[in-house]
């Protein structure tokens, strides 16, 4: 039988458009090994960069060369953004906080992995623990969490000058006020503890809606602006405020877990410096994500995809005990520290805390913020409390 050629024209064009259509939806393979560009937001590259690099060297293949880049939290959207208009792609990688992550997402930065690229994360979602999933959902499937802590809000203090800790905000306000420019936070936007301290005081001083800070948040930005009265000024950033810490300059810091252990376990905090919870506290839990910018050649995804999936491995995940910076840190479940490396064993042995295993199982716990809401919280506290002391 015999074929018409305007029937061997349509099965052609309607095999183009599947092909195309195939083409479109599976990701193309990069001919040879491809240079990753990694841009750290958030400090993770102190418990995760080792793992990078092991990825790496073990796949010649696929990686011919990876780059680590370090850059604050607030600057890093308008960057992206910048690229993007400018059709370039300077960034394959961002490891962020949920600071940057909420703010990508509001502005339609990241690449959707799900549902978009479910398949490619075979399991991977259901290898988080209970906390950690919780904080998963906050990336909108826009990311994917690679380490987690139960984070504060704590108080750090130099226990040869404070005496009478306080261990409610009224009593924290009264210390401030006796022992004026002796307590320092850094500024929310670019600081774990500044924005968990921000994100916990709702509930410590019983707001209307902890979730909601331009109408449910008057007690703490009352409290915040007394607050304001006996600080000297707020720092751009948690190292800053350490190091004033650890120098005697000030005399206490609100924290985090990771940010008392790894200052002291570096010997920029003196290791006897202590930690208060407050009373009735509830823990604001803090991750960090992987997360790919829009605009990241396709040919790319493939390998970015297998490195994301390296990283949520039992091995990779026990790395990221670390120093202590944010513990604990795996976000996977079932890693200890007894499966991390013998320097990280020694360090938390050393500098971590007895007491963390009974307070973050005896307060209830709570997400963060989510990406509207804490862009909104930044921005009011810029405004209200910032904007003549921030440096």
């Amino acid at each position: 039988m015999k074929v018409s050629s305007n029937v061997k024209a349509l099965f052609a064009t309607r095999l183009a458009a599947l092909l195309g259509a195939l083409w479109m939806a599976v990701p193309a393979h990069a001919a040879d090994p491809v240079t990753i560009n990694i841009v750290d937001v958030a400090g993770n590259l102190a418990l995760t960069q080792k793992a990078f690099e092991a990825f790496r060297d073990a796949n010649p293949g696929l990686v011919a060369n990876m780059t680590f880049t370090n850059a604050p939290a607030p600057q890093l959207p308008g960057k992206i953004k910048a690229m993007q208009a400018a059709g370039r792609s300077d960034i394959d990688l961002v490891l962020t906080g949920t600071d940057a992550l909420a703010a990508g997402n509001q502005q339609g930065l990241w690449l959707n992995l799900f549902p978009a690229y479910t398949a490619k994360f075979p399991g991977l979602l259901d290898k988080y623990a209970e906390g950690p999933a919780k904080m998963q959902e906050l990336a909108r499937g826009n990311g994917i969490e690679v380490t987690y802590m139960p984070a504060g809000p704590l108080l750090e203090y130099n226990p040869a000058h404070v005496t009478d800790v306080p261990r409610t905000p009224a009593q924290l306000l009264s210390w401030c006020k006796a022992h004026p420019n002796k307590l320092i936070y850094a500024r929310p936007a670019n600081s774990g503890p500044g924005r968990t301290f921000l994100m916990g005081l709702p509930y410590l001083l019983g707001d209307k809606d902890p979730h909601d800070p331009i109408n449910g948040w008057d007690k703490t930005w009352a409290f915040l602006a007394q607050l304001d009265d006996c600080i000297p000024y707020y720092p751009g950033g948690t190292s800053a405020v350490m190091k004033e810490l650890g120098e005697g300059t000030r005399d206490m810091t609100v924290t985090v877990t990771g940010w008392d252990i790894n200052p002291r376990a570096l010997g920029i905090v003196p290791a006897e410096f202590k930690v208060q919870a407050f009373d009735s506290m509830t823990w604001v839990n803090d991750a960090q994500y992987m997360v790919i910018p829009k605009g990241v050649p396709p040919e790319k995804f493939e390998v970015l995809f297998k490195l994301m999936n390296f990283m949520l491995e039992p091995k990779q995940q026990a790395m990221t005990y670390d120093d202590g910076y944010f513990y604990p840190g795996p976000a996977i479940k079932n890693v200890s520290i007894k499966d991390a490396p013998a320097h990280s064993q020694e360090v938390i042995q050393k500098y971590g805390r007895p007491e963390y295993t009974q307070l973050i199982a005896g307060h209830p716990q709570a997400v963060p913020l989510d990406a509207v809401a804490m862009v909104a919280a930044f921005q009011k506290w810029d405004q209200l409390i910032g904007a003549k002391k921030s440096k």
